[in-house]
């Protein structure tokens, strides 16, 4: 049986960002299966306003007010009638109130997937609870399943929270995945050691993007760590894009880094699985709950490349820490610093096997198929109520 399924999300390629990339993934998968999928987001430059990419419409709507990944679509709210299902990717400040009110109207059934929590101090951050209660928090009641990355950041994210009179939420955990045949163990190429200048030393990655939306980052933290490091042989490797970057490289240089940070900027999809495979080590250093999950560390580990990440809700259970990784403090540079010297002092053997512990994981747990699995499960028994639904209905 096939489904008319809309997904929504705030962001989607060719910007990069892990919400946007997960969407992707999903959508993709679904159509390869047989499924009808439309994407709604917002239009970004240089992205066209409609087209079909794998077997999936895209329709990217111009905001009428956009600050960072935030977009109000308000038209958003009559393209969604003719579909089987709703498929809502949250956070979407802007489009999340459309959906909203086509559910008010009952129709249709809703599905959604919580990646992570906005964190931000001050007015801003008064104004998300605000939104987190009167517009997520009742997506996600009225949604027959609340997917999170895991149930532990459902069980620690303030989404989840109830307050007086709130009504449960049907929770299912729905992890992000990683296309495994893309991402393979390998060497890192002599064109991107050149390019890198790598010269035979040992090399620290970070891979994210380097804009405000994604402050929560933590890379100024890194930067801390690695200049504690007693290690003039190692090489950081910061690669992203974004507003925040020449900030990080005069952080890099007030450190007295130098030559031992670059910033290859922007990495083309193509590209990334040679960086993870080129490294020693990945770090996510992220320090707030505004990272829900790291897909980075996977496309590190099915690279049978180590990971260090913070130890966050959500973060702390995709790494399993002595066998394919470790957790840290998160925002304590020196404890990063101690397992960045940790890792990178072991033997290419012992990094070898912590890898290859990595890559069976991610092989097992998190391929892009699995997930369509449970997906199309969840799918199918939305359509199964609604069917008995309408039998009720007929019947009485």
């Amino acid at each position: 049986m096939s489904w008319r399924i809309a997904h929504v999300t705030a962001s989607f390629p060719p910007y990069q960002a892990g919400t946007g990339n997960v969407a992707y993934h999903n959508v993709t998968e679904l159509a390869r299966r047989g499924h009808d999928v439309h994407v709604f987001t917002a239009a970004v430059p240089g992205a066209p306003r409609e087209e079909t990419l794998e077997g999936v419409r895209v329709h990217r709507l111009r905001p009428w007010i956009r600050y960072g990944n935030a977009a109000l679509l308000p038209q958003l709210f009559g393209r969604l009638r003719p579909f089987d299902l709703i498929h809502l990717h949250l956070p979407f400040f802007g489009g999340a109130e459309a959906v909203r009110a086509r559910v008010v109207l009952g129709a249709p059934p809703l599905v959604t997937t919580y990646h992570h929590d906005v964190i931000l101090p001050g007015l801003p951050g008064r104004l998300i609870s605000l939104h987190d209660r009167f517009i997520g928090r009742k997506l996600m009641e009225a949604a027959r399943f609340a997917c999170f990355t895991s149930l532990d950041y459902a069980e620690h994210s303030r989404l989840t929270r109830a307050r007086a009179g709130a009504r449960p939420l049907n929770i299912v955990e729905l992890p992000n995945g990683i296309d495994v045949a893309r991402f393979t163990p390998g060497s890192g190429t002599a064109e991107l050691q050149q390019a890198l200048g790598v010269n035979g030393r040992s090399v620290v990655l970070f891979v994210g993007a380097l804009d405000r939306a994604h402050y929560f980052k933590g890379v100024d933290r890194l930067l801390e760590a690695f200049g504690r490091l007693d290690r003039e042989d190692a090489l950081l490797v910061v690669a992203g894009e974004g507003e925040l970057r020449p900030g990080y490289r005069q952080i890099a240089g007030k450190l007295g880094l130098g030559e031992r940070v670059v910033f290859p900027g922007h990495v083309p999809p193509a590209a990334l699985p040679d960086y993870y495979r080129l490294a020693d080590v990945t770090v996510l250093p992220s320090v707030t709950a505004g990272e829900a999950f790291g897909l980075v560390l996977l496309e590190s580990l099915a690279c049978a490349t180590p990971v260090i990440a913070g130890r966050l809700p959500g973060v702390r259970t995709v790494v399993d820490e002595g066998a394919d990784g470790f957790l840290v403090t998160p925002g304590d540079a020196a404890d990063l610093a101690a397992r960045l010297a940790y890792v990178l002092a072991l033997s290419d053997a012992e990094r070898r096997a912590m890898g290859a512990a990595g890559r069976r994981k991610v092989e097992a747990r998190y391929s892009w198929e699995r997930i369509g699995d449970i997906l199309e499960g969840l799918y199918a028994q939305v359509a199964g109520e609604d069917s008995r639904a309408v039998g009720a209905e007929a019947g009485r």
